[in-house]
């Protein structure tokens, strides 16, 4: 059991960690938590397209079965915000999802989704950490039933509700990158009147090569495509589809900050409300809001904080840098199916890169980047706390003109520029993000980033 760790997302491992073993002490912990709570409604087991995936799922079930829950399953792999969807309409107790998200294939990992199908909190994580033990089953007649049930028609219809654009005349590009959007995503988007070309929408286990990460890097495939069709838009999904990311014909990989103001934008054009981002995501967000006489309330990095700010301050949108967005009036989970019609109904009714273009003119030029540095999880805190006492007054030759420490250290510079160090949630790396006007400033801020952490690694 100690090899089992809840980090940001849940558990991930490599397969020689991940058993079946342990996935069935995770369920029977997790059914252990919904009985001492007084849940006692149906519990749902989705799973990825990873090839142990729909075995691990089988096995949380029984687990979750013989401890008296009713459990629903998917009819095949599914992305992890239609399991979260399906929580919210079904008024179930919660669910588990298997999945290692954009992970190469040899990891797997599973998450709890509570009732409100928003994140898990820590203290959710904690109480559920703390009940790890050897199943405990009831005796047969006493279990509840598994059930396969289509979680795809429901989700299909609240995303057409909450978006309810003419996608007619749009041509569109889906990348699953082999995993669980491929006919999901694409179906959306053509019942919203797209013609959709579908690629890498093949299921298969090994991605491809390639791990299921919506990166630059690995959307060459879809940039290709783009160009090849002629497509007004491209769209991926991860490989559980939580998280999107858009090709655009001048662009190619749009970047997620900018994709995250075109959104908020779009849906300011007929709705008002704040926007929640992340430490990490970028202040042309403010630069929106502040024009439309509307908030932006910070987070640290993690869809669990952004989805706790949208409850508290009903927020229009919920984004962060990596990709991970929601809106009002869905659940509070990030949802890259969603997302992938939200953005296909923003260059419907604006060309994405006239928009991103009109934007960048309106609200300033504003550049991102981000480098990653190799540091043992044992060692992040002491990194974090030797910071504390190594910042300089200056950084990259501008003075530090505010210093934020909700998520590691941000330090606004008196140029507007920032520069941010804190440790990964899932990997052993720390992250340095920096954002200014340009991608020369950007880079100096990024080396001096990697000065000022290396040494202290």
């Amino acid at each position: 059991m100690d090899a089992i760790s809840f980090g940001t997302d849940g558990w991930r491992a490599t397969l020689d960690t991940f058993t079946d073993a342990r996935v069935r002490v995770v369920g029977q912990a997790v059914a252990d938590y919904l009985a001492d709570e007084g849940y006692d409604d149906p519990v749902f087991v989705g799973y990825d397209a990873r090839e142990t995936s729909a075995g691990f799922a089988d096995s949380l079930a029984a687990v979750l079965a013989g401890n008296g829950f009713d459990v629903l399953l998917p009819e095949r792999d599914c992305p992890t915000p239609l399991v979260a969807y399906a929580v919210v309409e079904r008024g179930l107790s919660g669910a588990l999802m298997v999945t290692a998200s954009h992970n190469p294939p040899e990891y797997n990992g599973v998450k709890f989704i509570p009732s409100d199908g928003a994140p898990a909190l820590p203290e959710v994580m904690d109480a559920v950490g703390s009940r790890l033990r050897e199943p405990d089953l009831l005796p047969e007649a006493e279990r509840g039933t598994v059930e396969t049930v289509d979680v795809v028609t429901p989700h299909r219809a609240r995303a057409r509700e909450l978006i309810d654009a003419d996608l007619s005349g749009l041509t569109v590009v889906h990348d699953a990158m082999h995993g669980s959007g491929r006919g999901v995503t694409d179906g959306l988007l053509r019942a919203a009147g797209a013609e959709v070309v579908s690629v890498r929408d093949e299921r298969d286990p090994t991605f491809g090569g390639t791990p299921p990460e919506p990166s630059a890097e690995n959307l060459e495939p879809l940039v290709e495509a783009v160009a090849e069709h002629d497509a007004d838009l491209g769209v991926a999904n991860d490989g559980d589809a939580d998280r999107v990311a858009f090709v655009t014909p001048a662009r190619g990989h749009l970047d997620e900050n900018l994709f995250f103001a075109a959104a908020y934008d779009y849906l300011l054009e007929s709705d008002s409300g704040p926007a929640i981002r992340t430490v990490s995501t970028t202040f042309l967000i403010d630069r929106i809001a502040e024009a439309h006489g509307q908030e932006v309330f910070e987070t640290p990095v993690g869809f669990k904080w952004i989805a706790r700010g949208m409850a508290e301050h009903d927020a229009l949108i919920g984004g962060e840098e990596s990709g991970g967005f929601s809106i009002r009036g869905h659940v509070r989970e990030k949802d890259g199916v969603l997302m992938g019609l939200l953005g296909a109904a923003a260059a419907a009714a604006e060309p994405m890169d006239e928009r991103v273009d009109r934007l960048r003119s309106t609200y300033g030029d504003i550049v991102a980047g981000k480098i990653s540095l190799d540091c043992p999880d044992a060692e992040k805190a002491r990194v974090i706390d030797d910071l504390d006492g190594a910042l300089p007054a200056q950084v990259a030759d501008r003075d530090i003109a505010e210093v934020v420490t909700l998520d590691g250290f941000k330090l606004l510079l008196d140029d507007g520029s920032w520069l941010l160090v804190r440790p990964s949630g899932t990997e052993p790396k720390m992250r340095v993000y920096a954002e200014a006007e340009s991608r020369e400033r950007v880079d100096a801020l990024l080396a001096a980033g990697r000065e000022l952490v290396e040494p202290l690694i």
